[in-house]
């Protein structure tokens, strides 16, 4: 078995015992450094980055193959890149780039195929002068997302 399977194996194997723990990215670089990158539906905890390390780690052989082995939650200002990220954001402000846009807007629905966007806008009025307050609301394929970011508000 090659070595980036059996490192997969191994940490869908960790993962199996933690459900609310998801997989953002595995990197297994030239020179054996395997960088894992977690995410959770109630975030990700030191003991859980402790947990699926040892899963890792206890079941290869450093004699066979040396590696170095890195595991970690997606930071807070990380993008957003599966649809189970968005689903747990849902309520939250995003910071969407698209092709054509930028866009601030509160995620308020996210399934399998895109993310619907809602926020108030200043408008010219239809009518006369000025401007006024309008609701926007916007789906957006995830084929369409260059970058989404949780802004994080204090």
């Amino acid at each position: 078995m090659a070595f980036k399977d059996k490192v997969s194996a191994l940490l869908d194997e960790g993962l199996s015992q933690k459900p609310s723990l998801f997989l953002i990215d595995l990197t297994i670089t030239d020179t054996y450094k395997i960088i894992v990158t977690l995410d959770g539906d109630n975030g990700v905890n030191l003991q859980d980055c402790i947990d699926i390390s040892r899963a890792i780690e206890h079941n290869l052989d450093r004699e066979e193959q040396d590696f170095s082995l890195e595991v970690a939650s997606a930071g807070a200002t990380s993008p957003l890149k599966i649809p189970r990220q968005y689903k747990k954001n849902i309520g939250r402000k995003l910071k969407v780039t698209t092709a054509t846009e930028k866009i601030e807007a509160e995620l308020t629905d996210a399934n399998d195929e895109f993310v619907v966007l809602e926020w108030k806008a200043r408008e010219p009025k239809q009518i006369g002068k000025g401007k006024e307050t309008v609701q926007k609301k916007v789906e957006i394929p995830y084929s369409d997302i260059k970058e989404a970011i949780v802004i994080i508000t204090f």
